[in-house]
């Protein structure tokens, strides 16, 4: 099928809030430096003190960002995504007129939504017992909010909603936004994730369920032995090629393909299959054939099962061609940001393609033999980028893949 160059899908705009900082450049900076946002954190109880490690957006101040009427109506994770998402748009130098507006759109992932708020309103109930809960709890919980919360602040009036696919949410917000684009339902998207569940009750949930590391997160290292949770926010401006050119506007880089796919197999086991269907969609869908692909961005959770099966996966897409690829995980950096990470991820991706330097895992200290790709590991490496991938594999068996390419990749019909 032809490609209209028109529809094709530029990111003119970058934003995010992260446990390694919320200035795109500073962001950057640390991420190839492989400096961790990791730190030690505690939850006190009469009945139950808990230390983990997390990597907690540290720098955040809400009342520079909100008045304090405003500040009523919003969960952590929504204010997160209202600051990335005012970052992007001002990062794309992006201004819409009253006509244009009805087809700016908003789609957000999220992979749990307002659970501080939930969690203020159980410490309230069962621990003051007190039965007065604040008259905006639900609003402020619901998981559309952040979607919701972004149309309003900016004025955008397409279509607006949330997407919920636990660690897959962003890719599969952003996946959808750039076929909304492809199919002439907006001409502009503002698509990213959002997410903040460091409150004691889900963080004793997550450690339930014995993925958590305690020493630290090492994607496909020997040694590693569990994923650290993260909180953040990333959007990304998503806009018609055509109509970024028209206005001059300085493009990251293009959203080319998607693929999405589910396990329908296990509610925590990732498969290769399902996986691998995913990342063969995405190239199908962007027209890559997978030696023109240097790098991929993975989940790369530091888990032992999960980093087995993604390079399994890598293997069973590409081929031969999986032995020339660059691939690295950001979660030792920014750990597991859950609904947010594919959009932070996505965001290292295409910086990786406009600085042509690809970011490293760092953390890494041993060859693991079930994880034999090049993983970058621990050092920065310049490399020439043209066609990068992005991977989201999420609880549930939901697997999503983004194929970006370059600011100056030729396409052909």
């Amino acid at each position: 099928m032809p490609r209209n160059e028109d529809r094709r899908v530029a990111v003119t705009g970058l934003g995010i809030v992260s446990p390694v900082g919320s200035e795109l450049e500073s962001f950057w900076q640390r991420v190839v430096r492989g400096e961790t946002g990791i730190k030690p954190c505690s939850f006190d109880s009469s009945f139950d003190p808990l230390e983990i490690l997390a990597a907690q957006v540290e720098d955040f101040d809400p009342d520079a960002h909100f008045p304090a009427r405003l500040m009523t109506q919003l969960d952590r994770n929504t204010q997160f995504a209202i600051v990335a998402a005012r970052s992007a748009v001002a990062d794309a130098g992006l201004v819409l007129d009253d006509d244009e507006r009805p087809h700016a759109a908003v789609i957000m992932g999220t992979g749990i939504g307002g659970i501080g708020t939930l969690e203020q309103g159980y410490a309230r109930f069962y621990g003051e017992h007190n039965a007065r809960l604040h008259p905006l709890t639900v609003p402020r919980a619901m998981a559309n909010s952040c979607a919701s919360q972004i149309s309003m602040a900016l004025g955008l009036k397409g279509e607006a909603f949330a997407v919920s696919s636990a660690c897959a949410s962003a890719t599969h917000a952003i996946g959808t936004a750039m076929r909304l684009i492809k199919w002439g339902e907006a001409d502009v998207v503002l698509a990213g994730g959002t997410e903040a569940m460091i409150f004691p009750t889900p963080v004793r949930a997550w450690r339930a369920l014995r993925v958590m590391s305690e020493d630290g997160c090492r994607p496909f290292c020997a040694t590693r032995n569990g994923m650290v949770l993260g909180e953040g926010a990333g959007v990304l401006v998503l806009e018609a090629a055509g109509r970024a050119h028209r206005r001059g506007a300085r493009i990251y880089g293009y959203v080319d393909g998607y693929g999405a796919t589910a396990d329908a197999a296990d509610l925590t086991a990732p498969q290769v299959d399902g996986a691998s269907h995913a990342i063969t969609r995405a190239l199908r869908s962007a027209g890559f054939a997978p030696d023109s692909v240097q790098y991929v961005n993975a989940h790369g959770t530091g888990t032992r099962i999960n980093d087995a099966v993604e390079t399994q996966a890598i293997r069973a897409s590409f081929g031969p061609a999986a032995d020339r690829l660059m691939v690295s995980s950001s979660k030792a950096v920014l750990g597991h940001l859950m609904g947010a990470a594919g959009a932070a991820e996505a965001v290292i991706t295409l910086l990786a393609l406009q600085r042509q330097l690809v970011p490293p895992t760092a953390g890494w200290t041993k060859a693991d033999p079930d994880c034999d790709l090049d993983i970058v590991p621990n050092v920065a490496r310049p490399a020439a980028i043209r066609r990068a991938l992005s991977n989201s594999f999420a609880f549930g068996g939901l697997n999503a893949v983004l194929a970006l390419s370059a600011r100056e990749e030729v396409v052909d019909d």
